[in-house]
């Protein structure tokens, strides 16, 4: 038997003309869809613009100083300009109560005036070595505290010496803010040793 030629299948040649003539059919659901983003995206643009707009003709004024760092330099907008500074920042407000006035006066009582670091630690970790000595600067009725390094004393012991400093702050003047402030001419110091000498007479 003579060998048949293998069929082969018409080629088909792609030229230009039918390239052009070739059309891609988009389904109608995708087009809507892509209708709607492009309509969508247009909006979006014009909206920002229109805020990009405002932004610049309202957030910086030539006439108020204050107003010319609301805006970088490409013009959008500095969110830092509306944030309050640290220092304004709100923190925990503390009260200084009877409660607080009671711990002082038991660290004064173990530590003594001047340890208000050890008082702090064990007794009113909120407040600072700082806080403490105001506080007890009030609380004995005299600014200076050098005299009463390491002094230690209950309730009753407190309210004493309170009383007197009080007492010659009324009859010297330097009565100030519920404490009793030195002059210039030592006329406090001066008296503050004689009652404490007197003091001492008693006890003996």
């Amino acid at each position: 038997r003579t060998p048949q030629p293998a069929k082969t299948s018409p080629k088909t040649t792609i030229t230009p003309e039918s390239q052009s003539k070739t059309i891609i059919n988009i389904p109608e659901s995708q087009q809507k869809v892509t209708n709607v983003v492009k309509t969508g995206s247009e909006k979006l643009r014009r909206k920002q613009e229109w805020v990009r707009q405002m932004r610049l003709k309202f957030s910086t004024r030539p006439e108020f100083e204050i107003t010319r760092n609301i805006l970088y330099p490409d013009r959008t907008l500095n969110q830092d300009y509306f944030r309050l500074p640290k220092s304004l920042t709100p923190q925990l407000q503390r009260k200084w109560t009877e409660k607080e006035r009671d711990l002082l006066i038991k660290g004064i009582q173990k530590y003594g005036i001047g340890h208000y670091r050890e008082i702090s630690d064990e007794f009113l970790l909120e407040w600072s070595a700082q806080d403490l000595r105001v506080k007890t600067m009030r609380l004995i009725g005299r600014q200076n505290l050098q005299l009463y390094k390491d002094w230690k004393g209950d309730v009753d012991a407190i309210k004493k010496e309170y009383e007197k400093n009080k007492r010659i702050g009324l009859k010297t003047g330097m009565w100030k803010a519920g404490t009793l402030v030195y002059d210039e001419k030592e006329v406090v110091l001066k008296m503050i040793q004689e009652q404490e000498m007197d003091d001492d007479g008693k006890k003996r």
